[in-house]
């Protein structure tokens, strides 16, 4: 019994070693290339801006008052339209200043009679003075007479001059040439001197944007501005329309309160692309980097170490590759140090791919498209 289970024993566990030998092991698979897009890095003058959020401002802008109170007679405008400077506006009802005026004048001619009277019955007493008629006394309350009665005129002359500058402002035009805003008062409404805003213009063509940049960008820019002017470009419509104008004001002190300096860019606008109180991105340019080597800002990655970029070898192999980096520059960004002009670098499908493995280039990207115009914010 005991020779039987021993052979059995024996006998399963050749079967079991005979069966494992029959069986290969098998190799590990390989990992198969990373799909990835490379584009080639490349040189290019790429501009060093400073990017801030703009306000359009009309180059002049005037809020029509009335300089006297009356009711309102005329409106001569649609609002909204364009208007020339000098054309009419607005009427006041200029009857009570015409009345004034005829008040003026006539009490004007009064007192001119006067004068004339005093100055002559002056001049008799100063005869009659002289042969003993009179006494001197006399003759001289006379003459300060003639002498109040000439200021009296003086006097009504300046309140005929009054009346009629009164009169006059019954009479608005514009002051200038530009845009009209909405009417603020209907005709028939009584407006009161220097109060009652009755249109704004604004002057559309040119136009300014205001915006403000840290201070610590006071340096460069003072040196940019000495080479001459600086050319600042305002974006709308989601960066679709741009204008391009040139930087016109520096403000004279930094905000302590925000640590920024107030700056404005003049633009020509014939196209009237900018309105006043629209927000635009600004682009202010302080610099030229010439030659710089670019490739496309998605290549770039940051690891703990700092900006990277995976660089394909001739072997189809990806490289690791720390670089410094630069401005940015209309999709692209600039690689100040680590890179040569040539190599190629992966734009996408950086997720797949290990460091010293394969990779396989679906497409190639162009790294010398596009036109160098983007923001640099230090």
């Amino acid at each position: 019994m005991m020779y039987r289970g021993l052979s059995c024993a024996v006998s399963c566990f050749l079967l079991v070693w005979l069966s494992g030998c029959g069986k290969q092991p098998e190799k590990p698979k390989g990992r198969p290339p990373a799909l990835v897009v490379a584009a080639a890095a490349s040189q290019r003058d790429v501009p060093v801006q400073v990017k801030a959020i703009g306000t359009v401002e009309a180059s002049e802008h005037v809020s029509v008052r009335p300089q006297i109170s009356g009711e309102l007679i005329t409106v001569a405008f649609r609002e909204g339209h364009d208007v020339q400077k000098g054309a009419l506006l607005f009427r006041i009802d200029p009857r009570p200043y015409q009345a004034a005026l005829k008040k003026a004048e006539a009490s004007l001619a009064r007192n001119r009679v006067i004068v004339d009277n005093a100055r002559k019955d002056y001049e008799r007493y100063s005869h009659l003075v002289k042969d003993g008629i009179v006494t001197q006394e006399q003759a001289e309350g006379y003459r300060t007479k003639a002498e109040s009665a000439a200021a009296d005129v003086a006097a009504d002359q300046a309140a005929v001059d009054n009346a009629r500058v009164q009169l006059s402002y019954c009479t608005i035009t514009a002051p200038l040439s530009g845009r009209l805003g909405a009417l603020a008062v209907d005709r028939g409404n009584v407006v009161k001197a220097n109060e009652t805003v009755l249109v704004t213009i604004n002057r559309l063509t040119p136009v300014s944007v205001s915006f403000a940049i840290p201070e610590k960008e006071l340096p460069d820019l003072k040196r940019a501005m000495s080479g001459g002017r600086l050319s600042v470009a305002a974006d709308v419509s989601g960066g679709a329309t741009r204008e391009a104008g040139t930087l016109s004001f520096l403000d004279n002190a930094v905000d302590p309160a925000t640590g920024t300096i107030r700056l404005k860019g003049e633009f020509a606008n014939s196209r009237r692309t900018l309105w006043p109180g629209q927000f635009v991105n600004v682009s202010l340019t302080i610099d030229i980097r010439k030659n710089a080597v670019v490739v496309p800002s998605q290549a770039l990655q940051t690891g703990q170490k700092g900006p990277f970029v995976f660089v394909v070898r001739p072997d189809s192999t990806a490289e690791l590759r720390p670089v410094t980096a630069g401005p940015a520059s209309q999709g692209y960004i600039v690689v100040e140090k680590g890179l040569a002009p040539g190599e190629k670098v992966v734009v996408d499908g950086q997720m797949r791919v290990v460091p010293e493995g394969k990779v396989d280039v679906k497409a190639q990207g162009q790294g010398d498209g596009g036109q160098g115009a983007g923001a640099h914010v230090k």
